[in-house]
């Protein structure tokens, strides 16, 4: 028996940066947004546990305990008290260390496809407990669609929402590391007072209305100056694909992938191809949103 799992990328619509905590953690408030760019997670049974990538960044990742896949087994096995035997081959689309949460989101699938595989039943609340203690990101990539996150961004509350947004993502050569992302924006900040963050209301509403327009002007994102100030052509992308008509560009997560909200298809499709054109970013991606979260496509026998 064979169990395929499609998790998909996320973006964060906001992504506010509160206080620095007593855990070296920052309070958080995010609007997470999952798109169609997704990473295929197969699962078979097998001797101990075997893991295999490709696609993506994949000659750059590592397949032993200190992979996230790897962790979600051994998590998963420790739960259910079972013994872990299984292969799983990752399929990547997402990319390495561009702030869309691949890791996490390979993460949930492996949760759901062994969960599947194994038979053990659990609910996604309780594999989203599972998944809060290997990333802060894995919860949401389990229930995809929006959602708002806090505390670290593991603590997930649907939000509600209609119609489809367009996207075009603009994927950079070199990954950002989150922590120094994290570290850059502490130091811009010093000497402020940083505020408890809180959710927007504009953005919000722009969700429940479907209105592209309304969305492009609520987007924020608070590592923005941080990965800016760490990698400064993003600067110069994000001014790029807004003056080739994107509605608006963001830096997604910590970066440093770029995410334009277009219109409608064919407005993605005329920013890819003049994002494509400017030569300053490695690959151009389309997606929309919002997208379910990490879920069995394919069991068979």
């Amino acid at each position: 028996m064979s169990v395929v799992v499609r998790a998909p990328a996320k973006i964060n619509l906001q992504l506010s940066v509160g206080p620095l905590r007593d855990d070296g953690y920052h309070e958080l408030v995010s609007v997470f947004h999952a798109v169609s760019l997704v990473d295929v997670i197969t699962a078979q049974r097998g001797e101990g546990v075997q893991v295999s990538m490709s696609g993506e960044g994949s000659e750059s990742l590592a397949t032993d305990d200190g992979n996230l896949v790897v962790q979600a087994i051994h998590a998963l096995a420790q739960h259910a008290q079972i013994d872990p035997h299984v292969s799983i081959h990752v399929e990547k689309s997402i990319p390495l260390a561009g702030g869309m949460a691949g890791g996490s989101a390979d993460a949930a699938g492996t949760l759901v496809a062994c969960d599947a595989l194994w038979g053990t039943g659990l609910s996604r609340e309780e594999l989203a407990d599972i998944g809060a203690r290997l990333g802060s990101d894995v919860p949401f990539a389990l229930f995809g669609a929006n959602a708002i996150g806090r505390g670290r961004g593991e603590e997930i509350m649907p939000v509600l929402g209609q119609g489809q947004f367009h996207w075009v993502f603009a994927l950079a050569d070199e990954g950002l590391s989150t922590p120094a992302v994290y570290r850059q924006c502490d130091t811009l900040r010093q000497g402020e007072q940083i505020r408890p963050p809180e959710v927007s209301d504009a953005l919000l509403h722009a969700l429940r209305q479907g209105d592209a327009n309304a969305l492009a002007a609520a987007l924020h994102n608070d590592l923005q100056p941080a990965a800016i100030s760490l990698r400064p052509a993003l600067r110069s992308l994000l001014e790029a694909g807004v003056e080739y008509g994107a509605l608006a560009g963001v830096v997604s997560g910590s970066g440093p992938t770029c995410a334009f909200l277009c219109r409608d298809s064919a407005h993605s499709i005329d920013v890819a191809v003049a994002m494509t054109a400017t030569g300053m970013c490695r690959t151009v991606k389309r997606a929309t949103g919002p997208a379910p979260g990490a879920r069995v496509v394919t069991p068979t026998g």
